[in-house]
Protein backbone atom coordinates (compact mmCIF):
# COMPACT_ATOMS: atom_id res chain seq x y z
CA UNK A 1 0.00 0.00 0.00
CA UNK A 2 2.98 2.32 -0.21
CA UNK A 3 2.52 5.08 -2.76
CA UNK A 4 5.38 7.02 -4.35
CA UNK A 5 4.55 9.99 -2.12
CA UNK A 6 4.68 7.86 0.98
CA UNK A 7 8.08 6.44 0.00
CA UNK A 8 9.46 9.96 0.00
CA UNK A 9 8.06 10.61 3.41
CA UNK A 10 9.40 7.28 4.66
CA UNK A 11 12.91 8.29 3.62
CA UNK A 12 12.59 11.52 5.58
CA UNK A 13 11.28 9.68 8.63
CA UNK A 14 14.17 7.19 8.41
CA UNK A 15 16.72 10.00 8.37
CA UNK A 16 15.04 11.73 11.29
CA UNK A 17 14.95 8.44 13.20
CA UNK A 18 18.73 8.14 12.96
CA UNK A 19 19.09 11.65 14.34
CA UNK A 20 16.67 10.85 17.16
CA UNK A 21 18.57 7.71 18.08
CA UNK A 22 21.81 9.71 18.27
CA UNK A 23 20.11 12.32 20.42
CA UNK A 24 18.70 9.66 22.72
CA UNK A 25 22.14 8.17 23.20
CA UNK A 26 23.48 11.62 24.00
CA UNK A 27 20.82 12.09 26.70
CA UNK A 28 21.67 8.86 28.50
CA UNK A 29 23.18 8.81 31.94
CA UNK A 30 26.76 10.05 32.02
CA UNK A 31 27.69 6.94 33.95
CA UNK A 32 26.75 4.66 31.06
CA UNK A 33 29.47 2.49 29.54
CA UNK A 34 29.71 0.67 26.21
CA UNK A 35 28.52 -2.91 26.01
CA UNK A 36 31.27 -5.10 27.41
CA UNK A 37 32.74 -2.40 29.67
CA UNK A 38 33.25 -3.34 33.30
CA UNK A 39 33.39 -7.06 32.60
CA UNK A 40 36.09 -9.62 33.15
CA UNK A 41 38.22 -11.16 30.44
CA UNK A 42 35.98 -14.23 30.35
CA UNK A 43 32.99 -12.11 29.27
CA UNK A 44 31.17 -12.42 32.57
CA UNK A 45 30.76 -9.50 34.94
CA UNK A 46 33.60 -8.97 37.41
CA UNK A 47 32.98 -10.76 40.70
CA UNK A 48 30.77 -8.68 43.00
CA UNK A 49 29.79 -6.19 40.28
CA UNK A 50 26.19 -5.85 39.10
CA UNK A 51 26.15 -4.88 35.42
CA UNK A 52 22.84 -3.22 34.62
CA UNK A 53 21.73 -2.78 31.02
CA UNK A 54 18.92 -0.88 29.35
CA UNK A 55 17.23 -0.68 26.00
CA UNK A 56 17.70 2.36 23.78
CA UNK A 57 14.43 3.68 25.19
CA UNK A 58 14.25 6.51 27.72
CA UNK A 59 11.66 4.85 29.97
CA UNK A 60 13.67 1.64 30.19
CA UNK A 61 16.82 3.60 30.99
CA UNK A 62 15.03 5.43 33.83
CA UNK A 63 14.06 2.10 35.40
CA UNK A 64 17.60 0.77 34.96
CA UNK A 65 18.99 3.88 36.64
CA UNK A 66 16.56 3.46 39.55
CA UNK A 67 17.80 -0.11 39.96
CA UNK A 68 21.41 1.09 39.82
CA UNK A 69 21.04 3.84 42.42
CA UNK A 70 19.00 1.63 44.75
CA UNK A 71 21.69 -1.06 44.66
CA UNK A 72 24.48 1.47 45.17
CA UNK A 73 22.63 2.88 48.18
CA UNK A 74 22.74 -0.63 49.61
CA UNK A 75 26.48 -1.06 49.16
CA UNK A 76 26.54 -2.87 45.81
CA UNK A 77 29.09 -2.13 43.08
CA UNK A 78 27.28 -1.26 39.86
CA UNK A 79 28.34 -0.79 36.26
CA UNK A 80 25.89 0.77 33.80
CA UNK A 81 25.63 -0.37 30.17
CA UNK A 82 22.69 1.61 28.87
CA UNK A 83 21.26 2.12 25.36
CA UNK A 84 22.21 -1.37 24.22
CA UNK A 85 19.29 -1.67 21.82
CA UNK A 86 16.48 -4.17 21.48
CA UNK A 87 16.10 -7.75 22.73
CA UNK A 88 18.07 -9.43 19.96
CA UNK A 89 21.06 -7.28 20.90
CA UNK A 90 21.08 -7.63 24.68
CA UNK A 91 19.58 -10.98 25.61
CA UNK A 92 22.71 -12.97 24.66
CA UNK A 93 24.72 -10.71 26.99
CA UNK A 94 22.28 -11.27 29.85
CA UNK A 95 22.43 -15.01 29.29
CA UNK A 96 26.24 -15.18 29.26
CA UNK A 97 26.58 -12.87 32.27
CA UNK A 98 28.21 -9.92 30.49
CA UNK A 99 25.13 -7.99 31.62
CA UNK A 100 23.63 -9.32 34.83
CA UNK A 101 20.45 -7.30 35.43
CA UNK A 102 17.97 -5.81 32.98
CA UNK A 103 14.53 -4.18 33.32
CA UNK A 104 12.15 -6.07 31.05
CA UNK A 105 8.46 -6.33 30.19
CA UNK A 106 6.62 -9.58 30.85
CA UNK A 107 4.49 -9.98 27.73
CA UNK A 108 7.06 -8.93 25.17
CA UNK A 109 9.78 -11.01 26.80
CA UNK A 110 7.51 -14.05 26.95
CA UNK A 111 6.71 -13.79 23.25
CA UNK A 112 10.42 -13.38 22.49
CA UNK A 113 11.22 -16.58 24.39
CA UNK A 114 8.07 -18.47 23.39
CA UNK A 115 6.33 -17.13 20.26
CA UNK A 116 3.53 -19.68 20.72
CA UNK A 117 2.66 -18.53 24.25
CA UNK A 118 -1.08 -18.33 24.87
CA UNK A 119 -1.20 -16.49 28.20
CA UNK A 120 -2.65 -12.98 28.06
CA UNK A 121 -3.47 -11.75 31.57
CA UNK A 122 -0.86 -10.20 33.84
CA UNK A 123 -0.76 -13.12 36.29
CA UNK A 124 -0.78 -15.82 33.60
CA UNK A 125 1.91 -14.10 31.53
CA UNK A 126 4.16 -13.77 34.58
CA UNK A 127 3.69 -17.44 35.48
CA UNK A 128 4.45 -18.52 31.92
CA UNK A 129 7.51 -16.28 31.79
CA UNK A 130 8.95 -17.85 34.93
CA UNK A 131 8.87 -21.20 33.14
CA UNK A 132 10.13 -19.88 29.81
CA UNK A 133 13.35 -18.14 30.89
CA UNK A 134 16.63 -19.98 30.18
CA UNK A 135 18.09 -22.02 33.03
CA UNK A 136 20.80 -19.46 33.86
CA UNK A 137 18.30 -16.62 34.25
CA UNK A 138 15.43 -15.81 36.57
CA UNK A 139 12.74 -13.15 36.73
CA UNK A 140 12.22 -11.24 39.95
CA UNK A 141 8.89 -9.81 41.14
CA UNK A 142 6.89 -7.99 38.48
CA UNK A 143 5.92 -4.40 39.18
CA UNK A 144 2.33 -3.14 39.21
CA UNK A 145 3.51 -0.79 36.44
CA UNK A 146 2.58 -1.86 32.92
CA UNK A 147 4.20 -0.36 29.85
CA UNK A 148 3.01 -2.24 26.82
CA UNK A 149 2.67 -1.79 23.12
CA UNK A 150 -0.62 -0.32 21.96
CA UNK A 151 -2.31 0.43 18.67
CA UNK A 152 -2.84 4.18 18.84
CA UNK A 153 -4.68 6.57 16.51
CA UNK A 154 -5.52 10.26 16.57
CA UNK A 155 -8.83 11.27 18.11
CA UNK A 156 -9.75 12.85 14.78
CA UNK A 157 -9.39 9.53 12.97
CA UNK A 158 -11.17 7.66 15.76
CA UNK A 159 -14.10 10.07 15.58
CA UNK A 160 -14.21 10.00 11.77
CA UNK A 161 -14.47 6.22 11.51
CA UNK A 162 -15.85 5.29 14.91
CA UNK A 163 -12.70 3.45 15.95
CA UNK A 164 -12.79 1.74 19.33
CA UNK A 165 -10.86 -1.52 18.86
CA UNK A 166 -8.09 -2.80 16.62
CA UNK A 167 -10.71 -4.61 14.54
CA UNK A 168 -12.27 -1.26 13.63
CA UNK A 169 -9.18 -0.35 11.61
CA UNK A 170 -10.76 -2.39 8.81
CA UNK A 171 -13.08 0.62 8.33
CA UNK A 172 -10.15 2.86 7.37
CA UNK A 173 -8.86 2.68 3.77
CA UNK A 174 -5.13 2.16 3.14
CA UNK A 175 -3.98 1.98 6.75
CA UNK A 176 -0.25 2.30 7.40
CA UNK A 177 1.26 1.52 10.79
CA UNK A 178 4.38 3.20 12.17
CA UNK A 179 6.67 1.46 14.66
CA UNK A 180 10.19 0.18 15.25
CA UNK A 181 11.48 -2.04 12.45
CA UNK A 182 11.22 -5.25 14.49
CA UNK A 183 7.50 -4.61 15.10
CA UNK A 184 6.85 -5.64 11.49
CA UNK A 185 7.46 -9.30 12.32
CA UNK A 186 6.41 -9.44 15.98
CA UNK A 187 3.41 -11.67 16.85
CA UNK A 188 1.48 -8.55 17.89
CA UNK A 189 2.50 -6.60 14.77
CA UNK A 190 0.81 -6.50 11.34
CA UNK A 191 0.83 -10.32 10.94
CA UNK A 192 -1.01 -10.66 14.26
CA UNK A 193 -3.46 -7.88 13.40
CA UNK A 194 -4.34 -9.76 10.21
CA UNK A 195 -4.70 -13.20 11.79
CA UNK A 196 -6.47 -12.01 14.95
CA UNK A 197 -8.63 -9.14 13.69
CA UNK A 198 -8.61 -9.49 9.89
CA UNK A 199 -6.97 -6.08 9.54
CA UNK A 200 -4.42 -5.52 6.75
CA UNK A 201 -1.73 -2.97 7.61
CA UNK A 202 1.04 -1.51 5.50
CA UNK A 203 4.14 -0.71 7.55
CA UNK A 204 6.53 2.23 7.92
CA UNK A 205 9.59 1.74 10.17
CA UNK A 206 10.16 4.61 12.61
CA UNK A 207 12.99 3.84 14.98
CA UNK A 208 12.31 5.91 18.07
CA UNK A 209 10.24 3.45 20.13
CA UNK A 210 6.99 5.38 19.97
CA UNK A 211 8.74 8.70 20.61
CA UNK A 212 8.30 12.14 19.03
CA UNK A 213 9.00 11.00 15.46
CA UNK A 214 6.34 8.34 15.73
CA UNK A 215 3.86 10.77 17.26
CA UNK A 216 4.58 13.35 14.55
CA UNK A 217 4.08 10.79 11.77
CA UNK A 218 0.75 9.88 13.37
CA UNK A 219 -0.51 13.42 13.87
CA UNK A 220 0.67 14.39 10.36
CA UNK A 221 -1.27 11.39 8.96
CA UNK A 222 1.89 9.97 7.41
CA UNK A 223 0.79 6.84 9.27
CA UNK A 224 -2.74 6.21 10.48
CA UNK A 225 -1.92 3.98 13.45
CA UNK A 226 1.22 3.74 15.55
CA UNK A 227 2.76 1.54 18.21
CA UNK A 228 3.03 3.83 21.23
CA UNK A 229 3.67 2.52 24.71
CA UNK A 230 0.86 2.91 27.21
CA UNK A 231 2.97 4.97 29.64
CA UNK A 232 3.69 7.65 27.02
CA UNK A 233 2.60 11.17 27.94
CA UNK A 234 1.86 11.79 24.25
CA UNK A 235 -1.37 9.83 24.57
CA UNK A 236 -2.73 12.67 26.72
CA UNK A 237 -0.81 15.68 25.41
CA UNK A 238 -1.42 14.90 21.72
CA UNK A 239 -5.03 13.81 22.15
CA UNK A 240 -4.45 10.23 21.01
CA UNK A 241 -6.68 7.19 21.39
CA UNK A 242 -5.54 3.69 22.44
CA UNK A 243 -7.57 1.11 20.54
CA UNK A 244 -9.07 -1.73 22.53
CA UNK A 245 -7.67 -5.22 22.19
CA UNK A 246 -10.47 -7.56 23.29
CA UNK A 247 -8.85 -10.67 21.79
CA UNK A 248 -5.55 -10.17 23.60
CA UNK A 249 -3.29 -9.66 20.58
CA UNK A 250 -0.90 -7.74 22.84
CA UNK A 251 0.03 -9.60 26.00
CA UNK A 252 -0.03 -7.85 29.36
CA UNK A 253 3.44 -6.38 29.87
CA UNK A 254 4.38 -5.44 33.41
CA UNK A 255 7.83 -4.16 34.25
CA UNK A 256 9.92 -7.10 35.45
CA UNK A 257 13.64 -7.45 36.23
CA UNK A 258 15.49 -10.29 34.56
CA UNK A 259 18.72 -11.32 36.28
CA UNK A 260 21.55 -13.72 35.63
CA UNK A 261 21.58 -16.23 38.48
CA UNK A 262 25.26 -15.46 39.09
CA UNK A 263 24.15 -12.07 40.45
CA UNK A 264 20.90 -13.10 42.13
CA UNK A 265 22.00 -12.88 45.75
CA UNK A 266 19.40 -12.23 48.47
CA UNK A 267 20.88 -8.75 49.02
CA UNK A 268 20.40 -7.83 45.36
CA UNK A 269 17.00 -9.41 44.78
CA UNK A 270 15.46 -7.92 47.92
CA UNK A 271 16.46 -4.40 46.86
CA UNK A 272 15.10 -4.77 43.32
CA UNK A 273 11.86 -6.39 44.47
CA UNK A 274 11.29 -3.52 46.89
CA UNK A 275 11.75 -1.01 44.07
CA UNK A 276 9.38 -2.86 41.76
CA UNK A 277 6.68 -3.09 44.41
CA UNK A 278 6.54 0.72 44.49
CA UNK A 279 6.53 1.24 40.72
CA UNK A 280 2.97 1.76 39.46
CA UNK A 281 1.74 2.67 35.98
CA UNK A 282 0.92 6.22 37.08
CA UNK A 283 4.35 6.60 38.69
CA UNK A 284 6.05 5.35 35.53
CA UNK A 285 4.07 7.76 33.36
CA UNK A 286 5.11 10.63 35.64
CA UNK A 287 8.76 9.57 35.42
CA UNK A 288 8.50 9.47 31.64
CA UNK A 289 7.03 12.99 31.61
CA UNK A 290 10.08 14.24 33.46
CA UNK A 291 12.25 12.87 30.66
CA UNK A 292 10.24 13.86 27.59
CA UNK A 293 8.59 17.06 28.82
CA UNK A 294 10.97 18.40 31.47
CA UNK A 295 14.11 17.07 29.73
CA UNK A 296 15.64 15.81 32.98
CA UNK A 297 18.38 13.20 32.99
CA UNK A 298 17.68 9.60 33.96
CA UNK A 299 20.05 9.97 36.91
CA UNK A 300 18.22 13.00 38.31
CA UNK A 301 14.80 11.43 37.75
CA UNK A 302 15.83 8.23 39.52
CA UNK A 303 17.41 10.07 42.46
CA UNK A 304 14.32 12.20 43.05
CA UNK A 305 11.92 9.26 42.78
CA UNK A 306 13.88 7.08 45.22
CA UNK A 307 13.93 9.98 47.68
CA UNK A 308 10.21 10.64 47.26
CA UNK A 309 9.34 6.99 47.82
CA UNK A 310 11.72 6.85 50.82
CA UNK A 311 12.95 3.48 49.64
CA UNK A 312 16.64 3.81 50.50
Amino acid sequence: MFTAGKKGRIAVIGALAVSAAMALAGCSSSSSTPLGGGSSASGSAAAGTIVIGSQAYYSNEIIAEIYAQALEANGQTVTRQFNIGQRDAYMPSVEDGTVTLFPEYTGNLLQYLDPKATATTSADVYAALQKAVPADLEVLDQAPAADQDAYVVTKALADQYGLKTIADLSKVPNVTMGANQEFATRPYGPPGALSTYGVTLAFTPIGDSGGPLTVKALTDNTVQVADIYTSSSAITTDNLVVLGDPKGLILASNVVPIINKSAATPEVTSVINKVDAALTSSELAALNDQSTVDQKSSADIAKAWLAKEKLF
